[in-house]
């Protein structure tokens, strides 16, 4: 390795292999130079190990190339159905029939999509157990399956309790795809790159959404056949699509970075290893209790938490309601499905922009604050403008709130290392998203429409509140590598031979990226 980054020279070897005798003065000369000599490899090891910029070789880039069209695709195909799916309610929410069909009211289909989350959290913590325990292509093929049919049953709910005990299925079995697919990236890509492609599978959900539109308009053109009116084509249809896709995750998802689907070559192997100690992720089935003992003893863990719980608020209400808000403006049903697509259009632009951004400069945690503050600034449009153009382009900048969550998801896959540690941390997160998502949409109350005042102050005051976490988690990483940096300890550089489940307090080499 230190051959390979030019640290140590044949010149430097010349010190081990001459046979003359030395003076005293000679040897103290000598062994001061050595000395110096091994401080700098240290140094500069302890660099490449962690995570300064890094020049990949061409035979990096081919495989990187390589894995990025096999693997990605299947990324961005289950978070593009995962998002319909979950947004099939919002879809079908302007259809006159659905109401009609089931007897339910505005505020029963508020508790609709909040009961999805509950799903969603209940599932967490045997998630954790799961995704150590069985390989995520096996795994995440079986849930497809699972939570295709709960959607397809959905076609035949008569009543709330029939599609609140489904929509609970749904979420408990989507409750999944999140931690897989931030596992998968976290142990596939390097450090440096996770922030890129974490906004590329955010930006599946964007697609989803500008999709389910234009889909959600030619439902609506759908004749009804028998019983079977257009909001149930819409479950029958994504539901089987789900099922379908199911097997293909099952039999054919690449879940490892050795995976045989990759193909690898003798070289690329080698590459493959050094790319893992770059991520200091080591894939173990065991539970490593100690780690997630250390990430309870961390303030950050409950920031992160904290975080996800407040920006989730406004992700789980306007998902859903969004086209009901603009319906409130005076725009026709199909209007407003329509105008629901500009959303996701934004969240695209902003996640591109906040990423390449973030990689550039090297920065996750200060543009994350930024697109809060886009958040923010589009929830004062919506609470204090009644309606009209500049309404609407409040409900647009809203969508800041997502890549704010992609990047502190970001922040986390960087920043903690350990295997059993990285999915506790994101399993936790994923809790708190999930309470957020659940209690965002109680907010918006039916008698309370269609400015809906109270919820979206609320969403005000905790964009702003995660600001200052964001603030806070930011100046812990810095204070945290300038210790490292002032102690001496950290000169013992762990080579890259040793494979261990180290966490990042344990591993003095690891730096924080900011």
């Amino acid at each position: 390795f230190l051959f390979s980054q030019k640290l140590v020279t044949p010149v430097n070897l010349k010190l081990f292999s001459r046979k003359k005798k030395y003076t005293m003065s000679e040897k103290n000369e000598k062994a001061t130079n050595l000395n110096s000599d091994i401080e700098k490899i240290q140094t500069e090891a302890s660099s490449i190990i962690s995570n300064d910029p890094f020049i990949q070789s061409e035979a990096e880039k081919k495989l990187v190339k390589k894995i990025n069209w096999i693997f990605m695709p299947f990324v961005c195909l289950i978070l593009f159905i995962q998002f319909i799916d979950k947004s099939a309610l919002a879809t079908i929410s302007v259809i006159p029939e659905f109401f009609i069909d089931t007897g339910i009211d505005k505020d029963k289909y508020a508790w609709l999509g909040s009961l999805f989350y509950v799903g969603f959290l209940c599932m967490q913590i045997p998630n954790n157990y799961m995704l150590q325990k069985f390989d995520v292509s096996k795994y995440s093929g079986v849930c497809l399956v699972i939570w295709g049919t709960s959607l397809l049953c959905m076609a035949w709910a008569k009543n709330f309790a029939q599609l609140a005990g489904l929509r609970f299925i749904l979420g408990f079995f989507e409750a999944m795809t999140y931690p897989a697919v931030f596992l998968l990236i976290g142990s596939i890509y390097r450090r440096s790159e996770q922030v890129i492609w974490l906004g590329v599978m955010f930006m599946s959900n964007s697609v989803a959404g500008i999709l389910g539109g234009f889909v959600g308009v030619g439902f609506m053109k759908m004749p009804t056949v028998g019983d079977i009116t257009p909001w149930k084509w819409a479950m029958i249809i994504f539901g089987s699509v789900t099922i379908l896709m199911g097997f293909v995750y099952f039999f054919f998802l690449p879940d490892k970075p050795t995976s045989r689907w990759f193909r690898l070559t003798a070289e690329e192997k080698l590459i493959v290893e050094d790319r893992a100690r770059d991520n200091a992720v080591v894939a173990t089935h065991k539970v490593n209790y100690s780690q997630i003992r250390e990430a309870l003893r961390e303030p950050r863990f409950y920031c992160y938490c904290l975080i996800s719980c407040l920006n989730n608020l406004q992700n789980g209400a306007l998902t859903i309601f969004s086209g009901i808000i603009i319906s409130g403006m005076g725009y026709s049903s199909t209007d407003a499905i329509l105008l629901t697509t500009p959303t996701n259009a934004m969240t695209i632009i902003l996640l591109a922009a906040s990423t390449n951004i973030s990689k550039k400069k090297g920065e996750i945690i200060y543009v994350a604050m930024a697109t809060c503050t886009i958040s923010l600034i589009g929830l004062l449009c919506l609470t204090l403008i009644p309606s009209g153009g500049a309404k609407l382009i409040g409900l647009y900048l809203q969508s800041g709130g997502t890549p704010t969550y992609v990047l502190m998801q970001a922040s986390i896959t960087s920043n903690v290392s350990g295997y059993t540690k990285k999915i506790f941390y994101t399993s936790g997160n994923l809790i708190f998203y999930t309470i957020g998502n659940f209690v965002g949409p109680l907010l918006l109350r039916d008698k309370d429409a269609p400015r809906y005042i109270m919820g979206m102050s609320v969403y005000v005051v905790s964009n702003v509140i995660i600001i200052f976490l964001f603030a806070y988690v930011r100046y812990s990483y810095t204070q945290a590598n300038r210790k490292r940096n002032l102690d001496k300890n950290s000169n013992v550089v762990a080579l890259p031979g040793e494979m261990e489940d180290l966490t990042d307090v344990q591993n003095l080499n690891f730096v924080y990226r900011t």
